[in-house]
C-alpha cells in the first residue's frame, strides 16, 4: 500500500510525520510506503483543492482516493484508519496486542 501526502507546506510535513510515527507505533512500515508529492494529476484525478492531503493506493485493487484534505488528524484517529484498512485488505487482521493483551479496537485480534 503506498500514502501520499499531497502538499508542501509546513501542514503537509507534520501529517507525514505523525503518519510515519503512527505507522511505526502500529509495526505497518514494512507494509506502507509514505511519500510526498506534489503532482498536478494527482490533484486533478482526485479534486484535491486544499493542503495537505493525505491520499492512499493499492494497485493491487487499483484504488486511490483522498481520505484526509486541509487538516491533520489526531494520531488516534490515523491509527483507526490504518487498523480499518489494513484489517479489511488482510482478511481480518486488526492489529497487534498492547501490554495487557489487549488489541484495543474493538475486534479479536
Amino acid at each position: 500500500m503506498k500514502v501520499y501526502i499531497w502538499g508542501e507546506w509546513d501542514q503537509a510535513t507534520q501529517l507525514q510525520s505523525k503518519i510515519a510515527g503512527v505507522l511505526e507505533e502500529l509495526w505497518l512500515t514494512d507494509f506502507v510506503n509514505v511519500d510526498s508529492t506534489t503532482d498536478v494529476a494527482i490533484k486533478k484525478e482526485l479534486g484535491i483543492s486544499e493542503e495537505s492531503a493525505l491520499i492512499i493506493e493499492e494497485e493491487t485493487i487499483d484504488f486511490k482516493d483522498m481520505i484526509f484534505e486541509w487538516m491533520v488528524p489526531e494520531d488516534e484517529e490515523l491509527k483507526s484508519m490504518f487498523i480499518s484498512i489494513i484489517g479489511w485488505w488482510s482478511g481480518g487482521w486488526c492489529g497487534s496486542k498492547d501490554e495487557s493483551g489487549s488489541c484495543g479496537t474493538g475486534c479479536s485480534c
